[in-house]
Protein backbone atom coordinates (compact mmCIF):
# COMPACT_ATOMS: atom_id res chain seq x y z
CA UNK A 1 0.00 0.00 0.00
CA UNK A 2 1.75 3.09 -0.93
CA UNK A 3 1.19 6.64 1.05
CA UNK A 4 1.33 10.34 -0.49
CA UNK A 5 1.22 12.99 2.07
CA UNK A 6 -0.73 16.40 0.58
CA UNK A 7 -0.47 19.61 1.25
CA UNK A 8 2.68 20.28 1.45
CA UNK A 9 3.88 23.96 2.39
CA UNK A 10 6.72 24.59 4.15
CA UNK A 11 10.45 23.60 3.91
CA UNK A 12 11.13 22.08 6.94
CA UNK A 13 8.44 20.11 7.38
CA UNK A 14 9.05 18.86 3.36
CA UNK A 15 12.11 17.72 4.61
CA UNK A 16 11.08 16.20 7.70
CA UNK A 17 8.22 14.14 6.28
CA UNK A 18 10.92 13.27 3.38
CA UNK A 19 12.56 11.75 5.39
CA UNK A 20 9.47 8.63 6.26
CA UNK A 21 9.71 8.32 2.62
CA UNK A 22 6.04 8.20 1.54
CA UNK A 23 5.47 7.52 -2.04
CA UNK A 24 4.36 10.93 -3.01
CA UNK A 25 3.94 14.29 -1.67
CA UNK A 26 1.58 16.93 -2.87
CA UNK A 27 2.22 20.12 -3.53
CA UNK A 28 -1.26 22.60 -4.18
CA UNK A 29 -0.78 24.90 -7.17
CA UNK A 30 -4.56 25.88 -6.57
CA UNK A 31 -4.56 29.41 -4.95
CA UNK A 32 -7.82 29.88 -3.42
CA UNK A 33 -6.37 26.92 -0.71
CA UNK A 34 -4.74 27.14 2.60
CA UNK A 35 -2.00 24.80 1.53
CA UNK A 36 -1.03 27.03 -1.73
CA UNK A 37 2.23 26.41 -2.72
CA UNK A 38 4.33 29.27 -4.40
CA UNK A 39 7.94 28.32 -2.57
CA UNK A 40 11.05 26.08 -3.31
CA UNK A 41 10.74 22.20 -2.88
CA UNK A 42 14.10 21.08 -1.33
CA UNK A 43 15.79 18.26 -2.17
CA UNK A 44 13.75 15.09 -1.63
CA UNK A 45 15.17 11.27 -1.83
CA UNK A 46 14.61 9.98 -5.21
CA UNK A 47 12.10 7.84 -3.84
CA UNK A 48 9.64 10.65 -3.68
CA UNK A 49 6.86 11.36 -6.06
CA UNK A 50 6.40 15.05 -6.16
CA UNK A 51 3.15 15.82 -7.60
CA UNK A 52 1.06 19.28 -8.50
CA UNK A 53 -2.28 19.46 -7.91
CA UNK A 54 -3.98 21.64 -9.97
CA UNK A 55 -8.61 22.85 -10.00
CA UNK A 56 -9.20 23.77 -13.53
CA UNK A 57 -6.00 25.24 -14.47
CA UNK A 58 -4.56 25.76 -18.41
CA UNK A 59 -2.46 23.35 -19.79
CA UNK A 60 -0.05 26.06 -19.81
CA UNK A 61 0.20 26.76 -16.50
CA UNK A 62 0.25 23.25 -15.84
CA UNK A 63 3.13 22.24 -18.19
CA UNK A 64 5.15 25.22 -16.77
CA UNK A 65 4.65 24.03 -13.51
CA UNK A 66 5.29 20.32 -14.49
CA UNK A 67 8.79 21.84 -15.39
CA UNK A 68 9.75 24.24 -12.68
CA UNK A 69 9.31 22.12 -10.14
CA UNK A 70 10.38 18.70 -11.59
CA UNK A 71 6.66 16.92 -10.81
CA UNK A 72 6.10 13.00 -11.21
CA UNK A 73 2.78 13.53 -11.21
CA UNK A 74 0.00 15.97 -11.84
CA UNK A 75 -3.38 15.70 -9.35
CA UNK A 76 -6.38 17.19 -11.57
CA UNK A 77 -9.22 18.14 -8.68
CA UNK A 78 -11.31 20.27 -11.09
CA UNK A 79 -13.95 19.79 -13.80
CA UNK A 80 -11.18 18.81 -16.62
CA UNK A 81 -12.61 17.06 -19.29
CA UNK A 82 -11.75 14.13 -20.93
CA UNK A 83 -10.40 16.18 -23.98
CA UNK A 84 -9.11 18.18 -21.80
CA UNK A 85 -7.05 15.27 -20.01
CA UNK A 86 -6.25 13.92 -23.43
CA UNK A 87 -5.12 17.46 -24.41
CA UNK A 88 -2.87 17.59 -21.41
CA UNK A 89 -1.37 13.78 -22.03
CA UNK A 90 -0.22 14.36 -25.31
CA UNK A 91 1.71 17.46 -24.50
CA UNK A 92 2.95 15.89 -21.68
CA UNK A 93 6.16 13.68 -20.60
CA UNK A 94 4.93 10.37 -20.91
CA UNK A 95 6.82 9.20 -17.84
CA UNK A 96 4.50 12.30 -15.85
CA UNK A 97 1.61 10.39 -14.63
CA UNK A 98 -1.93 11.66 -14.55
CA UNK A 99 -4.21 11.55 -11.68
CA UNK A 100 -7.93 12.19 -12.25
CA UNK A 101 -9.65 13.29 -9.11
CA UNK A 102 -13.68 12.05 -8.63
CA UNK A 103 -15.60 13.92 -5.72
CA UNK A 104 -17.70 11.07 -4.16
CA UNK A 105 -21.04 11.43 -2.20
CA UNK A 106 -23.88 7.99 -1.81
CA UNK A 107 -25.59 8.93 -5.23
CA UNK A 108 -22.00 8.81 -7.20
CA UNK A 109 -22.31 7.65 -10.40
CA UNK A 110 -19.18 5.41 -11.40
CA UNK A 111 -20.41 5.38 -15.45
CA UNK A 112 -18.66 8.57 -15.98
CA UNK A 113 -15.26 6.52 -15.46
CA UNK A 114 -15.53 4.85 -18.47
CA UNK A 115 -14.66 8.21 -20.04
CA UNK A 116 -11.45 9.05 -18.36
CA UNK A 117 -10.23 5.39 -18.63
CA UNK A 118 -7.43 6.26 -21.37
CA UNK A 119 -6.76 9.56 -20.55
CA UNK A 120 -5.17 8.91 -16.90
CA UNK A 121 -3.11 6.70 -14.80
CA UNK A 122 -5.22 6.63 -11.78
CA UNK A 123 -8.25 7.52 -10.28
CA UNK A 124 -8.41 9.84 -6.96
CA UNK A 125 -11.43 9.16 -4.80
CA UNK A 126 -12.27 12.22 -2.68
CA UNK A 127 -15.16 13.07 -0.47
CA UNK A 128 -17.79 15.43 -2.28
CA UNK A 129 -17.56 19.11 -0.16
CA UNK A 130 -17.52 22.51 -1.23
CA UNK A 131 -14.26 22.91 -1.63
CA UNK A 132 -12.51 20.52 -4.69
CA UNK A 133 -10.65 18.75 -1.41
CA UNK A 134 -8.92 19.18 1.67
CA UNK A 135 -12.94 19.20 3.14
CA UNK A 136 -11.95 16.89 5.99
CA UNK A 137 -14.46 14.23 5.91
CA UNK A 138 -14.65 10.55 4.54
CA UNK A 139 -17.67 9.23 2.08
CA UNK A 140 -19.04 6.23 2.48
CA UNK A 141 -16.34 3.76 1.40
CA UNK A 142 -19.00 1.43 1.16
CA UNK A 143 -19.80 2.91 -2.63
CA UNK A 144 -16.97 1.48 -3.71
CA UNK A 145 -18.49 -2.20 -4.24
CA UNK A 146 -19.82 -0.50 -7.23
CA UNK A 147 -16.78 0.54 -8.51
CA UNK A 148 -16.12 -0.86 -12.26
CA UNK A 149 -13.04 -0.24 -13.49
CA UNK A 150 -9.38 -2.37 -12.90
CA UNK A 151 -7.73 1.33 -12.73
CA UNK A 152 -5.54 1.55 -9.37
CA UNK A 153 -6.85 4.30 -7.48
CA UNK A 154 -6.12 6.56 -4.58
CA UNK A 155 -8.46 6.43 -1.65
CA UNK A 156 -8.70 10.34 -0.04
CA UNK A 157 -11.33 12.43 1.94
CA UNK A 158 -10.53 12.61 5.97
CA UNK A 159 -8.20 9.79 6.59
CA UNK A 160 -6.47 9.51 9.97
CA UNK A 161 -5.71 7.10 12.22
CA UNK A 162 -9.01 6.58 13.46
CA UNK A 163 -9.66 5.19 9.78
CA UNK A 164 -7.20 2.50 10.38
CA UNK A 165 -9.69 -0.65 10.64
CA UNK A 166 -11.92 0.53 7.83
CA UNK A 167 -8.38 0.78 5.55
CA UNK A 168 -7.78 -2.59 6.86
CA UNK A 169 -11.09 -3.80 6.02
CA UNK A 170 -11.18 -2.21 1.96
CA UNK A 171 -7.69 -3.93 1.75
CA UNK A 172 -9.21 -7.28 2.08
CA UNK A 173 -11.24 -6.98 -0.99
CA UNK A 174 -10.52 -6.92 -4.79
CA UNK A 175 -10.76 -3.46 -5.22
CA UNK A 176 -7.15 -2.31 -7.20
CA UNK A 177 -6.93 0.04 -4.00
CA UNK A 178 -3.43 1.96 -5.20
CA UNK A 179 -2.49 4.00 -2.56
CA UNK A 180 -3.90 5.90 0.08
CA UNK A 181 -4.22 9.56 1.00
CA UNK A 182 -3.56 11.78 3.58
CA UNK A 183 -3.61 15.97 4.29
CA UNK A 184 -5.58 17.81 6.67
CA UNK A 185 -6.09 14.53 9.75
CA UNK A 186 -2.39 15.05 10.17
CA UNK A 187 -1.83 18.73 10.17
CA UNK A 188 -1.02 20.98 13.10
CA UNK A 189 -2.27 23.89 11.16
CA UNK A 190 -3.11 24.05 7.26
CA UNK A 191 0.10 22.95 5.34
CA UNK A 192 2.55 21.89 8.46
CA UNK A 193 2.40 18.30 9.36
CA UNK A 194 2.61 16.47 12.36
CA UNK A 195 5.67 14.17 12.13
CA UNK A 196 4.96 12.06 14.81
CA UNK A 197 0.96 11.02 13.77
CA UNK A 198 2.58 10.66 10.43
CA UNK A 199 5.09 7.91 12.08
CA UNK A 200 2.59 6.05 13.50
CA UNK A 201 0.28 6.23 10.43
CA UNK A 202 3.26 4.43 8.30
CA UNK A 203 3.99 2.27 11.27
CA UNK A 204 0.47 1.17 11.54
CA UNK A 205 0.15 0.24 7.65
CA UNK A 206 3.24 -2.02 7.76
CA UNK A 207 1.70 -4.05 10.64
CA UNK A 208 -1.53 -4.63 8.26
CA UNK A 209 1.20 -5.95 5.84
CA UNK A 210 -0.57 -3.57 3.22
Amino acid sequence: MKVKICGMKYPDNILEVGSLLPHYMGFIFWEKSSRYFDGVIPELPKSIKKVGVFVNESTKVILAKAQKYNLQAIQLHGHESVEFCQELKNKIDNTIEIIKVLSVDDSFDFDVLKLFETVCDYFLFDTKGKLPGGNGTTFDWKVLEKYPSNKPFFLSGGIGIEEMEAVKEIAKTNLPLYAIDVNSKFEIEPGLKNIEKLDSFKNNLKTLNL
